[in-house]
């Protein structure tokens, strides 16, 4: 089995490589989907955007494309070591390819799941790699390796509030999920258009990162999405 992708097939991942390059040379983009759940993405029960948005992002409203990252994600939960062991060739592999092509190797580890892959010693073993990824827990911010990057993921449900008030204590960019027009601030932040590229969104600094609510997440009432017609004036504010 196949874990890493090289190739374009997320959309996201697509529009970052076709989009603006910080770094010194050409970029080549790898990316890791699981099929979320309690353990791979714990962050997503108090937030409640599984159903909303990480079940269907990408092309996860296909079949074939779900059984791969439910796969993906039993082989995790069942054999942790070859699982580990197969990502970390791969990634060997993936960095080989770029070190021969003189590109910068980029991965993004959690596509759809928010797995520490710090406490696993993955980015760490990969150091000219850079690694970036969303999350939703807070106290992951600041201490990933200097290679690994990480912004913040809002939700306004109630309960996950204390991971919000914790992420804006530092100035690690927050993405958000809009249902309308964005706004021009949210939570006291300059809110920027975070459809374009991961890369731009990650280097933008103290802002709110605003995402279009596409498929489920327009119907979502759970607290996850913001619905611009009803932001509280706090909020924006």
């Amino acid at each position: 089995m196949k874990l890493i992708d090289t190739g374009l097939s997320n959309t996201k991942i697509k529009k970052t490589q076709q989009h603006s390059n910080p770094f010194d040379r050409p970029f080549r983009l790898s990316s890791l989907s699981l099929y979320p759940n309690d353990t791979i993405c714990a962050g997503s029960i108090l937030a409640r955007c599984r159903e909303a948005c990480l079940r269907h992002a990408g092309r996860g409203t296909f079949g074939n494309v779900i059984e791969g990252r439910q796969k993906k994600t039993d082989l995790f939960m069942t054999d942790r070591d070859r699982f580990l062991d197969t990502y970390t060739r791969e990634l060997e592999n993936f960095q080989k390819l770029c070190d021969k092509d003189n590109i910068q190797a980029v991965h993004r580890g959690n596509v759809i799941s928010d797995i520490s892959w710090e406490k696993y010693g993955i980015p760490q073993l990969f150091p000219r790699m850079f690694f970036y990824d969303y999350t939703k827990i807070a106290h992951r911010l600041g201490r990933t390796p200097k290679n690994y990057q990480l912004m913040f993921s809002y939700s306004g449900v109630p309960e996950y509030q204390n991971q919000v008030r914790r992420a804006l204590k530092t100035n690690v960019p927050i993405s958000a999920v809009f249902n309308g027009p964005f706004p021009d601030r949210f939570l006291d932040r300059e809110v920027i258009d975070g459809d374009q590229s991961d890369l731009v969104n990650l280097n933008a600094g103290a802002v709110v990162i605003g995402l279009i609510a596409k498929g489920p997440a327009k119907h979502d009432h759970s607290g996850f999405v913001i619905h611009t017609n009803k932001i509280d004036v706090a909020e924006v504010a």
